[in-house]
Formats: structure tokens, sequence, C-alpha cells
């Protein structure tokens, strides 16, 4: 068997464990953790979950599923319609709804522990999204990432398990930067070398 023999086995080995939408949702996950603007960061994490929809559906994962859906519609109403200082009055409302359509297809869907940390992620990740401060929304979406790990692990699914771990590293790097920021910010100038 010639070296050229082995590149038609490896490619049918590893062709079911590509998936386009795993690998964009792994890229959009860290990169919405580092992002600088709270708008952003809902944004790129609503792609994020678009992605991550189409390949929990493909693993079979209708909680998941379910949940990313939900995602999306959340992350893109709160990157428009909350802010620091303002939220739309009807957001609530819809959010309150679409946490108890995010319930219900939970136990429509369920199964066992992974429809559970699915459910519980979708919780917090709601909550997150209603912060209308960025530090404190990435201190939130670390608890839904945590349970989205757990949600990962049980279904198998290699690339929601790296995008949350990248994700989860993410958000400490930018809770990090965050908190030194004013810190900086509160320091007095030094004074210009020759100034008197």
């Amino acid at each position: 068997m010639s070296p050229a023999d082995f590149a038609p086995l490896a490619w049918n080995a590893a062709r079911e464990h590509l998936d386009l939408f795993g690998s964009l949702g792994l890229c959009l996950g860290f990169a919405g953790g580092m992002m600088p603007r709270r708008s952003l960061i809902l944004l790129t994490s609503a792609a994020c979950s678009a992605c991550f929809a189409l390949h929990f559906l493909q693993l079979g994962a209708q909680t998941g599923t379910a949940m990313c859906l939900v995602s999306v519609m959340q992350s893109v109403v709160a990157a428009r319609w909350i802010g620091p200082d303002f939220r739309a009055p009807w957001v609530a409302p819809l959010f309150v709804a679409s946490s108890l359509v995010a319930l219900c297809l939970t136990l429509a869907t369920w199964n066992g522990w992974p429809s559970a940390c699915a459910g519980l992620g979708s919780l917090l990740a709601t909550t997150a999204r209603l912060q209308g401060d960025a530090q404190t929304m990435r201190r939130v979406f670390l608890g839904a990432s945590s349970c989205w790990v757990l949600h990962n692990l049980l279904v198998g699914s290699v690339f929601g398990l790296t995008c949350d771990l990248l994700t989860i590293a993410a958000l400490v790097i930018a809770l990090v930067r965050g908190a030194a920021e004013p810190a900086v910010a509160a320091r007095p100038a030094a004074p210009l070398p020759g100034a008197a």
C-alpha cells in the first residue's frame, strides 16, 4: 500500500467529524467573548448560536438546537433594544415569553441531563442578555457557558465543547481586561520629560 492510498482512507475516517457549522460556530464563539462592545458581543453570539443550531441539528440534539434558536432571537433583540441606560418596554415580556418557550421546548425534547444543562444554560444566557453593562453580561455568560460545557460533553459535540472552553477563556480575558481599564484610567498622567 502506497502513501497515496492512505489519503482516501484518512479522508473517509475524518469526513464525518468535519462540520462546517461547528467550525464556524467555534470561531464565532471565541470572537464573541473578545468583542469590545456589548452590541458586538451579542451580534457575534447570535451568529454563533445560528451555526450551533445547525450543528446540533446534525447531531440530533433537539434541545440544544431549540435553545440556540431562542438565543439567536434574544441576542439580536438585546443588541438593538437594550443598552446601559435604556430598555424598550416590550423587551422584558418578550424575554419572559421566549424563556417560557425555551422551557416548553426543553420539556418537549427532554433527553435527561443534556436537556437540563441546555435549559439552564439558556436561562442564564437570557439573564446575561438582559444586562445593560458588558462586564456584568460577561460574568453571567460564564455561568451559561459552563452549563453548555456539560451539555456538549454529554451529547458528544467536540466543536461545542471546544467553543465553550474558548469562549470561557475569552470571557475571562475580557473580564480581566475590562477590570484593568478603570484602574489605568484613574491613574494620574505622568508629567512629560522636561516639563516644569
